[in-house]
């Protein structure tokens, strides 16, 4: 033996007492690929993404429980929201939140010299129609006498007709803003329209206050509701307007009030998609005679949904490709179909499928993009390679 090589051996025997002398564990076989036989997609026997593909049996339609968000807010056929009618400053607040009002219930009391104009208005015009009432007075006693023609009295009728309707006019807007007589006093009341609770005020004593002061944005003097109801803002998908229609009851469900459930039904529903969210808004209303829910809280409204024929899947188990729903179905253990299916109704859990798919039937419904990308790389293995344009031009000049 060469001397040279001696050392090597003596080295390579010393590692291998060392390892325990065992040899390298053979590397395993990489299982080999699914291929595609007609449409459908089969493993071999064992493959290790089969363990990956969760599977579910389609079940027959039954009734199906949709959720939908929700938002309470007032009641705006019982609300009524206050703006200053006039300029001027705040002298005195009698209501506060929590209190509650009758129509023509004193809120507040403001000094306003606009009013004031108002008020002095309507005791010019009761003055005005005092002298022309005297006036007709005269002239008929004076046509009665012969002196004066018919045109004289019927001039001073009109005069006085005139005065009474402007007499009225002013008496009436003074009315509308609580004033009473011909007193000048400048002194704005604000009132309540409508009976209910004072759900908001944003009025304090010396405050300033402008017409302007009113419109989107800016926060009302009084807000007053009755909040025995409220109205339930829900924001429903396209496929479940046909179930919202107006009278459709509904569960209620707050969190921050748990075991309490409340019922309440649509009553109108929007005709426009939101570009944003692309919901429709539906208006519901639900009765509130503890007081329990109050304005702006989140609720969840449950509605029951009669299904029409078909079989149920869970919604990760169809896919859309352009306009086209699709699902994979296991036909026998480790062979897949991709089988195109019409969809009646698709939630957030379970979609609603009524043709392409039936009940008992295997569906994946874990891991659909990774099988779906084996079916693609399978159907480009089997598909022809493309023929180059110049190979086919210098074959047909052959």
């Amino acid at each position: 033996m060469n001397r040279h090589l001696l050392p090597l051996l003596l080295s390579a025997a010393v590692a291998l007492t060392a390892c325990g002398g065992k040899p390298a564990d053979p590397v395993a076989p990489a299982p080999a690929d699914p291929v595609l036989q007609g449409q459908q997609l089969r493993f071999p026997a064992g493959h290790p993404q089969l363990l990956q593909l969760g599977r579910v049996a389609a079940t027959p339609a039954r009734t199906l429980t949709v959720d939908l968000p929700a938002r309470l807010v007032w009641n705006e056929d019982r609300t009524q929201r206050i703006y200053p009618a006039f300029a001027g400053r705040v002298v005195q607040v009698y209501a506060d939140v929590g209190q509650a009002v009758q129509p023509s219930s004193a809120l507040a009391q403001v000094a306003s010299p606009e009013f004031g104009v108002a008020q002095a208005d309507t005791a010019k015009a009761q003055a005005d129609a005092q002298l022309t009432q005297n006036a007709l007075s005269r002239q008929r006693q004076l046509f009665e006498a012969g002196v004066v023609a018919r045109k004289d009295l019927e001039q001073a009728e009109a005069d006085a007709a005139r005065a009474r309707a402007e007499v009225q006019r002013a008496e009436a807007r003074v009315r509308l803003y609580g004033g009473q007589g011909n007193n000048v006093d400048q002194r704005l009341a604000v009132v309540a329209g409508t009976a209910g609770v004072v759900v908001e005020r944003n009025i304090t004593p010396a405050q300033e206050l402008r017409p302007e002061q009113s419109g989107p944005g800016v926060p009302p003097l009084f807000v007053i509701s009755d909040p025995s109801s409220l109205w339930v803002v829900l924001d429903a998908r396209e496929s479940e307007v046909g179930v919202l229609k107006p009278g459709t009851r509904f569960e209620l469900i707050v969190p921050t009030l748990p075991g309490q459930k409340f019922e309440g039904r649509v009553m109108a529903t929007g005709d426009f998609i939101d570009p944003a969210t692309r919901t429709i808004r539906v208006r519901g209303l639900v009765a509130n005679p503890q007081r329990l829910l109050k304005s702006e809280m989140l609720a969840t409204a449950r509605i029951t949904r009669e299904l029409p024929a078909g079989v149920m899947v869970p919604t990760p188990a169809v896919r859309l490709e352009g306009a086209v729903h699709w699902v994979m179905v296991e036909v026998a253990p480790g062979t897949f179909e991709q089988r195109e299916v019409d969809v009646g109704y698709q939630g957030q859990g379970e979609t609603l499928v009524t043709s392409g798919l039936a009940a008992g039937e295997q569906v994946v419904n874990q891991n659909m993009l990774m099988l779906a990308r084996q079916y693609r790389l399978a159907l480009d293995a089997v598909r022809p390679a493309a023929v180059p344009a110049s190979a086919a031009r210098a074959g047909a000049s052959r």
